[in-house]
């Protein structure tokens, strides 16, 4: 790690360090990823145990079209939030959410404290909608959108396929930003 800005955050008793993505944490983002359990796995949109992906990754956001917040304890990658813009001009209005935790972190608070980052990252870009995407099978994430206030806007059938090579239903929910609300909700 570098003397890079860093925010330490309490979530229950344990006491989380923030930092934005940087080049250096390539090895702790794979690393991360291949701890993740295999049904994790099949649901990330790009595939993070490859250093070569996670390379693109890091460039992404470099590029200003990816704003990641990276969550330690004690030395390690237990999760990450990020914010990812549309290059398109007709969507340039909104970002999509991805939120990974570590299973040994999860329920601890940390996943929250990153997703009000992501809210304050799209209101400090102005954006009108964040878009989070979901299996159908995935129904803890849906939950946790929907106590954050994202709303569903559509199920597409068949529409992504896991690493097995299954198909699954896709849902998309979304995020009305509220240009006066920082809270996410």
């Amino acid at each position: 790690m570098n003397t890079e800005s860093v925010e330490k955050v309490q979530c229950g008793d344990r006491t989380y360090d923030l930092r934005r993505l940087r080049p250096e944490a390539r090895d702790d983002i794979v690393g991360l990823a291949r701890a993740l359990p295999e049904i994790d796995l099949q649901f990330l949109r790009s595939d993070l145990t490859d250093p070569d992906v996670v390379e693109g990754w890091i460039r992404d956001a470099s590029s200003g079209s990816r704003f990641t917040t990276l969550a330690y304890y004690d030395g390690e990658l237990v999760g990450y939030g990020s914010l990812n813009l549309r290059s398109l001009q007709w969507m340039s209005h909104m970002g999509e959410i991805r939120v990974i935790i570590a299973e040994g972190h999860r329920r601890s608070g940390l996943g929250r404290v990153l997703t009000q980052r992501v809210f304050d990252i799209a209101h400090d870009l102005g954006l009108l909608k964040i878009v989070a995407q979901m299996t159908r099978e995935q129904i803890g994430a849906r939950r946790l959108f929907e106590r954050l206030g994202f709303s569903p806007e559509a199920l597409l059938t068949d529409w992504v396929i896991d690493r097995s090579g299954r198909t699954r239903d896709m849902m998309i929910m979304s995020y009305d930003v509220d240009p006066g609300d920082r809270s996410g909700n």
